[in-house]
């Protein structure tokens, strides 16, 4: 899964450019700034990664099951875990 961390811990702050971020996410590596928010591609997470986080209970864990993106908000991180291509191909 491609994923993409958006440094706020204010889910109100992320609920407004939630969209945003998805019609124009970052590149693999590349930092953006949208609303006063920095949000980085952070590259391919494996699905044991999103399994690991899921057991921890500072983790909170969001499914947008339409379209499959797991979300996952820890710290003061929300981690926004897309289908990679491959993965929606099947």
């Amino acid at each position: 899964m491609k994923c993409i961390s958006v440094y706020t811990n204010n889910f109100e702050l992320f609920s407004d450019i939630y969209e945003q971020v998805l019609e124009a996410p970052p590149q693999e590596n590349e930092d953006i700034v949208v609303e006063g928010i920095t949000v980085s591609g952070s590259g391919d997470v494996p699905e044991q990664y999103i399994e690991r986080m899921r057991i921890k209970p500072e983790v909170v864990v969001m499914k947008e099951k339409a379209r499959n993106i797991m979300i996952l908000q820890h710290g003061n991180v929300f981690e926004i875990c897309l289908p990679s291509d491959e993965e929606e191909a099947v």
